[in-house]
């Protein structure tokens, strides 16, 4: 009995990690995410990208708020926080500015991010964390492949030590200054920004 109890716990948790509000369509929950990512660049005529942004680790509503409009105007994929109660809070909308109304938005609770992270490797995804390392790429000589999910740390202590084994890279930005960090929000949207010149951008171009 103790074992079903186990299974059935597990079966729970991995259904809360499939929460998601994809909000200009009116569909099932369970629609797949790739249908609806072509669904929404054939409505809105963006980009079909392939790039994820896990925002799970982050607490402040205003830096998932501007990632989220971030994420929306350069046509990422999805975002994923660690709670869809986020949209509610108003310093979330006054960052967002509506952006959660065009972006599907995906809850992964930071206790479900191993088991997340290795379905989206099964899916083809390289995992790519933003973090200073012995071994971190530069950003201005890393090329991103087109199936990409990035993993944004938390605003004090960065992406934990558990989640960085799991990670197939770790990607930096080259910094000139004295002060070491950048706001979490500014190197998510960086890293964003130079996927979508890498593969969007081209792409127009040719």
């Amino acid at each position: 009995i103790g074992s079903h109890l186990a299974e059935a716990d597990s079966q729970t948790e991995w259904t809360d990690v499939q929460k998601k509000i994809i909000p200009w369509k009116n569909s099932t929950p369970s629609l797949d995410l790739e249908t609806a990512f072509q669904d929404r660049a054939a409505k809105l005529g963006k980009s079909n990208s392939r790039l994820i942004v896990v925002a799970s680790l982050i607490d402040k509503s205003t830096n998932l708020g501007g990632l989220c409009r971030t994420s929306e105007i350069f046509g990422a994929s999805a975002l994923v926080v660690g709670s869809l109660h986020y949209i509610q809070d108003k310093q979330f909308q006054h960052l967002s500015v509506s952006a959660e109304q065009w972006l599907p938005l995906v809850e992964v609770k930071p206790s479900q991010l191993v088991d997340y992270l290795q379905q989206k490797k099964t899916e083809g995804y390289t995992i790519i964390g933003v973090e200073q390392t012995a071994k971190s790429f530069d950003l201005t000589e890393y090329c991103f492949p087109e199936k990409s999910l990035l993993l944004l740390g938390n605003e004090h202590e960065g992406i934990p030590a558990n989640l960085i084994h799991h990670l197939d890279v770790c990607v930096e930005i080259p910094q000139q200054g004295i002060i070491r960090s950048l706001n979490v929000h500014v190197s998510g949207a960086l890293l964003i920004w130079e996927y979508t010149r890498q593969h969007v951008i081209k792409q127009k171009q040719q």
